[in-house]
């Protein structure tokens, strides 16, 4: 399995799933970074071709956005990652859409393998945002996506 696409190994699954949305998440300070409109959207492996995560969102802040940082987690588990466990979690390619806000995007491809390997259901995806300026925000639910049989 990819580095990209490893949870860590306690819950020993990857990332993926079915379709959803997740609704805004907001920050209520002009002093951190606000995401707004993240969606996750996942496309299961068929015939010879992968299957897909996609998560776009959002960042605003008035000095500019420095990054997001991606990782998904089954809403089953008892165990949600914090924003420290995040440090390590892929990075969102982030671009300037207009005076501080970026659309962040990311895209992962899944083999049927990996596909198979993960817990069916809900799934989150926590982000921490960080700004040029060095202030964050941590969503532990910046969307949300399910998991087919």
């Amino acid at each position: 399995m990819s580095q990209r696409v490893a949870v860590p190994s306690l819950i020993g699954v990857a990332v993926l799933g079915a379709v959803a949305a997740g609704g805004p998440a907001v920050a209520s300070t002009a002093a951190e970074p606000a995401l707004e409109g993240g969606s996750a959207h996942h496309v299961a492996p068929s015939g010879g071709s992968a299957g897909s995560l996609a998560l776009a969102a959002d960042v605003r802040d008035d000095s500019g956005v420095r990054g997001l940082k991606v990782l998904a987690w089954p809403a089953r588990s008892k165990l949600g990652p914090a924003e420290a466990e995040l440090r390590h979690a892929d990075d969102a390619t982030c671009r300037g859409i207009s005076d501080g806000t970026s659309r962040c995007t990311y895209a992962l491809k899944v083999t049927r393998q990996e596909a198979a390997g993960l817990e069916r259901g809900a799934w989150y995806v926590p982000v921490p945002a960080v700004a040029e300026d060095g202030d964050t925000v941590f969503l532990p639910r910046a969307a949300a996506f399910d998991v087919g049989r």
